[in-house]
């Protein structure tokens, strides 16, 4: 049911996403109401940047950048989501690949590419974008360009569709909150109460559906109400956990791609393979390492501490070493030497389990392949 529901609402996001991207072209080349062609005229006056604090120069308008880069973070959080699925899919050294593949063209044209079109039509002085002061669908910056532009006509239409398109997020965060806290059932003293044995004999926590229920629920709730400033302090939360858990899969992608080297694969023959590594996964550690321990630097300007702020930047950070210091000294465990890390466990299985798909017989099938892979 997740994969039903995960394409029916990620369908309506695409086609939403991209009439919005045509009409943004449209209107920037004059083709609103009042013909008038935008073109880059906003990047020059007043600019594509914003000075933070009133503070002149180069320096205000870098900090100004920079000032919204965890609520950018927030934006990409998720991406990622597509691994969590490998050991539940089918055919996976065929269909996960594959899938991973399209991720980066979704994100290039939809995320870059709808942030592309919204920097030439908003100005970036636009009191609309003030996240504190307006909230919803309806202080959108594509409502915004279609507000300034007089098509209020569209407004009800494209407020559907962004509503519409909200749909994904039950189904996402229901079925990635389940593996984790199926996974952490399984740690000592989590969840004891109710224990009961699974299937293979293992122990299972027999609350972990209601606390998953509970906890996804509540989430998910937040987002009826109109209160941004408290949902805003929790997505810093949310975007600083996100970083972390990039943080990790890089860290762990390093760590595998020196066992490889050190014992002699060919990465080559592997069913997929990342390009530009290993700098690429260095980059984004160092990429997370430096936005975590800046993400709160606005309240160490003078007069502009704020306690609320602080803690939501950087209690998940501190968090983070001292549960895996805590995890490693509890368990007695040490870390994997590279040359003692096993890669082929398992192996022959999954390569047994795989198959050539039958490939399409129509264009209906084509079109239908190219959509679900």
């Amino acid at each position: 049911a997740y994969g039903e529901a995960e394409f029916i609402f990620a369908s309506i996001k695409v086609i939403t996403i991209v009439g919005l991207i045509i009409l943004g072209i449209v209107l920037d080349l004059g083709g609103g109401p009042n013909h008038d062609r935008i073109g880059f005229r906003y990047w020059l006056d007043p600019g594509p940047f914003v000075q933070f604090n009133e503070i002149p120069g180069a320096k205000g308008r870098f900090l100004g950048w920079w000032a919204v880069m965890t609520q950018a973070v927030f934006s990409f959080i998720g991406t990622e989501i597509v691994s969590i699925a490998a050991g539940e899919t089918k055919n996976p050294r065929r269909n996960i690949p594959r899938a991973i593949k399209r991720v980066y063209i979704r994100i290039l044209l939809f995320y870059i590419g709808g942030t592309f079109i919204i920097v030439i039509l908003v100005l970036s002085t636009s009191p609309g974008l003030n996240m504190v002061k307006t909230a919803g669908a309806f202080s959108g910056p594509f409502v915004i360009a279609i507000q300034m532009l007089g098509i209020g006509v569209c407004l009800g239409v494209i407020n559907a569709a962004l509503l519409s398109s909200g749909g994904p997020l039950p189904p996402s965060v229901y079925y990635t909150a389940s593996r984790r806290f199926c996974m952490l059932s399984f740690l000592p003293f989590f969840l004891m109460s109710n224990i009961t044995e699974a299937i293979d004999g293992s122990q299972f926590s027999g609350q972990a559906p209601s606390i998953i229920l509970l906890t996804t629920s509540s989430r998910s709730s937040m987002g009826l109400h109109r209160h941004l400033l408290p949902i805003l302090r929790f997505s810093a939360m949310t975007a600083m956990a996100g970083l972390l858990t990039w943080l990790g899969i890089s860290i762990t992608y390093l760590r595998f791609y020196a066992g490889m080297r050190a014992q002699g694969f060919d990465r080559q023959k592997l069913p997929f393979k990342s390009n530009l590594q290993p700098y690429a996964g260095w980059y984004a550690c160092v990429g997370c390492v430096v936005i975590c321990i800046f993400s709160g630097w606005k309240v160490f300007l003078t007069d502009n501490w704020e306690t609320d702020t602080f803690i939501t930047n950087y209690l998940p950070v501190a968090l983070f070493p001292i549960m895996f210091v805590g995890c490693k000294v509890y368990r007695k465990t040490r870390f994997v030497r590279v040359e003692e890390m096993d890669f082929v466990s398992g192996v022959e299985e999954v390569v047994r389990d795989s198959y050539e798909e039958p490939p399409p017989r129509n264009v209906v099938e084509k079109v239908w392949a190219w959509l679900a892979d």
